[in-house]
């Protein structure tokens, strides 16, 4: 059973001035000459941070993880002579720099503004298309060269970008346990991979309120602190550890569906995995487990249905969901339980019935 570890990047950081150490890591391994690569708004929350004194070409991305996008920044850095990727923003401003180092042969430095999703941690990229809408996975040979993470960044940011991490990231534990389930005899790297997605669950649940409170006020909390490390490093060490078993499984297949929804695009990414999360619950006949997760939902303001998501015409929508999601490369196909269109259309239209007012 052939599974291959990445468990973590070269080098990792979250602390108070931590991109003060930006000239030092980059001069260590003789690279000198970095593009660096940030988003409109995480240049504008993050510049006052970054140390004076770099030499680095600044480029805008276009807005989208795109083939197209990932190979403009490929080729701006061949033809610039770039020797590395300084990457400032969320998740798709990271994935594009994992993308284009990957192309390219160049390593990148993360610096996530947000604590939305795991992108910095993990050795892979989610390619859309330039209209928003999902196309693939991409996993590369290499990890970051160092990710740096700065408190009061994250702390600064949007709170619906962190809930919507906490959605992605309570994702890894109930996608991990279906996959690992299935596996009778866990390697020691399986072992690793369910622990942390179990820290991810037991975290975010006894500690998410709290942060959420304190991003409500742009205050570092050790719980702030605590939540922001668990979505970006614990979520991203149960992939890289467990590779296969600890990637994706029903509930980021729901997600890829619901980007074919117009109504759905206002919605974060985690938003909507977390969603997921409950519609694949009830594929699995875990009824009790919807309820049992609902009252958090309420309270940190999670989605936990259709009509939540601002998605009205249920019925329809449920079969748009149903002939996206079980697409043959999806990854709910690796649940190990019979599907169907009209069984998956059932557990929406149940779970829109089970948490309605």
């Amino acid at each position: 059973m052939k599974i291959e570890v990445r468990g973590a990047p070269n080098y990792y950081a979250c602390e108070a001035g931590i991109l003060n150490t930006l000239p030092d890591i980059l001069a260590n391994h003789g690279l000198r000459n970095p593009l660096l690569l940030t988003g409109k708004n995480s240049w504008n929350a993050a510049k006052s941070f970054f140390p004076k004194g770099i030499n680095a070409r600044h480029e805008t991305y276009s807005g989208e993880c795109s083939i197209e996008e990932i190979e403009r920044i490929g080729r701006l850095i061949q033809n610039e002579g770039h020797d590395a990727i300084i990457a400032i923003g969320g998740g798709k401003v990271l994935d594009l720099a994992k993308a284009a180092g990957d192309l390219i042969s160049v390593p990148f430095i993360l610096i996530p503004t947000l604590a939305a999703t795991c992108a910095a941690w993990t050795p892979l990229s989610v390619i859309y298309d330039n209209d928003g809408r999902f196309l693939y996975y991409s996993i590369f040979k290499g990890s970051a060269l160092a990710v740096l993470v700065e408190p009061a960044i994250l702390a600064a940011s949007p709170p619906a970008y962190l809930r919507a991490g906490i959605g992605d990231t309570l994702a890894k534990w109930y996608e991990a346990d279906a996959l690992l389930r299935q596996v009778e005899n866990w390697t020691v790297p399986m072992q690793i991979a369910r622990e942390a997605a179990l820290l991810c669950k037991t975290n975010l649940l006894a500690f998410g309120q709290q942060a959420l409170d304190a991003a409500e006020t742009a205050t570092i909390t050790p719980e702030l602190v605590k939540v922001c490390e668990t979505i970006i490093m614990a979520g991203g060490m149960v992939g890289g550890f467990g590779d296969r078993f600890g990637r994706i499984a029903g509930a980021h297949s729901i997600h890829n569906a619901l980007t074919h929804l117009p109504e759905s695009h206002q919605h974060l990414h985690g938003d909507k995995v977390a969603y997921g999360i409950l519609v694949q619950l009830m594929l699995e006949g875990r009824k009790v487990e919807v309820l049992e997760l609902l009252p958090f939902y309420k309270k940190t303001g999670l989605p936990y249905s259709l009509k939540n998501l601002g998605i009205l015409s249920t019925e329809s929508a449920a079969e748009v969901i149903a002939a996206n999601a079980l697409v043959s490369n999806e990854s709910i196909h690796l649940l190990d339980i019979p599907l169907t269109p009209e069984i998956l259309v059932s557990s929406i239209l149940e779970l829109e019935l089970m948490v309605g007012e």
